[in-house]
């Protein structure tokens, strides 16, 4: 079934481009009919070994893939708006976060609150494609959203970490020293190893390419091999492997001397399956655990994360620009919450052990949920308006 899923996505991929209904939509429903909720197609669980190693693999992946695509120097020069919505409205935005959950959920304390903004701050422009798509919005504003994204899921993964850790020595019998050492070597021999890697796997590449050693076929399994390897070290030498995937696929990027055309195919192909393939086990597996949990309080927080939580923040962020109020809002209203955060919950969930995990994964999936619909529903006709409006204003 999910086969026929992704054939019959694919027949009709083009037609659906710019329209309300997006691929993550259609596969967060698929599931959700098909997985053991309704239909019994899909019989999957959060707890199948499946899920985790599927969401494990596209985590390695869109990180190092994400990370590759991003040209430093070029960041540097011409892109003052995601570095000030990266470096100023991120850390405002998981504050905000804290601060909400604080507030409407009492079961949560200091650290698990931070824990859950700091998996919901990262953003997702497979869920706007349509926004970072269109010729009419304005090529600045489309490359913000799309280098804001491909940065701040690398950028987070330390802040859950370390805020996980907090989390867990909160619990009496536990030794929070032990935890602040861990966090401590995640954070710190992740990155290391993935410098490594990375810049070994640049240079080693640049000259096999060079001396005419290598086919362009090749370049996937270099790629992946750098990816996977990056992991693979950091996790051997007790660092976090996600963090070194991240840094591999910055460094490589950064340091290779010629394009690796895969690393922009990835995106659009093998990238794109694994994507919808996750989503897919997000509707059959994650979302009828979540659903029984779901009270008006998640609905208020999954609101407010959408909209105040990080709106605010990226106006704040933006002051000083130039940048229009229409603009803000425009940019403040696409940061949809997706694959990034979901692989979050279960990756802390996986490693870690909470006293409110079940809170944490409930509305981490409820606010996925809902910013799959809202933004999906909205990313072609606010992409539309916006571009038009750009253009009458010059």
């Amino acid at each position: 079934s999910v086969a026929l899923a992704l054939i019959a996505f694919g027949l009709v991929s083009k037609k659906l481009e710019g329209t309300i209904v997006t691929g993550p939509m259609l596969f967060s429903v698929f599931g959700f009919v098909a997985g053991p909720a309704l239909l019994g197609l899909v019989p999957v669980h959060v707890s199948n070994e499946s899920v985790h190693l599927l969401a494990e693999v596209t985590l390695i992946l869109v990180l190092f893939s994400d990370a590759a695509n991003i040209d430093l120097a070029q960041l540097r020069r011409d892109h003052n708006l995601p570095v000030r919505m990266l470096g100023i409205g991120m850390p405002l935005t998981i504050v905000l976060g804290t601060a909400a959950a604080l507030f409407l959920f009492d079961d949560l304390n200091f650290w698990e609150a931070a824990l859950l903004a700091a998996i919901l701050v990262p953003t997702d422009a497979a869920l706007g494609q349509a926004v970072v798509s269109n010729r009419l919005v304005p090529v600045r504003i489309r490359q913000a959203l799309n280098v804001e994204s491909g940065l701040n899921d690398g950028i987070a993964l330390p802040f859950v970490l370390i805020f996980a850790a907090f989390a867990i020595a909160m619990h009496g019998d536990t030794n929070a020293g032990e935890w602040v050492v861990f966090a401590g070597k995640q954070v710190i021999l992740g990155p290391i190893a993935g410098i490594a890697i990375g810049y070994a796997g640049a240079r080693l590449a640049a000259a096999c390419n060079r001396a005419q050693w290598m086919s362009e076929t090749a370049e996937g399994m270099i790629a992946l091999g750098i990816a996977f390897g990056a992991f693979a070290l950091a996790e051997t030498i007790h660092g976090n492997g996600f963090i070194a995937a991240f840094v591999a696929g910055l460094t490589f990027g950064n340091t290779l001397q010629y394009k690796c055309k895969f690393l922009f195919e990835f995106a659009e192909t093998e990238g794109q399956i694994l994507v919808l393939l996750t989503f897919a086990a997000f509707g059959a597996a994650m979302l009828p655990q979540a659903q029984s949990s779901v009270t008006l309080v998640y609905d208020v927080f999954a609101i407010a994360t959408l909209t105040l939580v990080r709106m605010l923040p990226v106006h704040l962020s933006l002051i000083g620009t130039g940048v229009k109020p229409v603009t803000s809002v425009f940019l403040g209203w696409f940061g949809p919450r997706g694959l990034a955060s979901v692989l979050f919950v279960l990756l802390i969930l996986d490693e870690a052990e909470l006293e409110n995990e079940t809170t944490i994964f409930s509305v981490v999936i409820f606010t996925v949920a809902v910013s799959v619909l809202l933004h999906g529903l909205t990313a072609g006709p606010a992409a539309r308006r916006y571009g038009k409006l750009s253009q009458s204003m010059g």
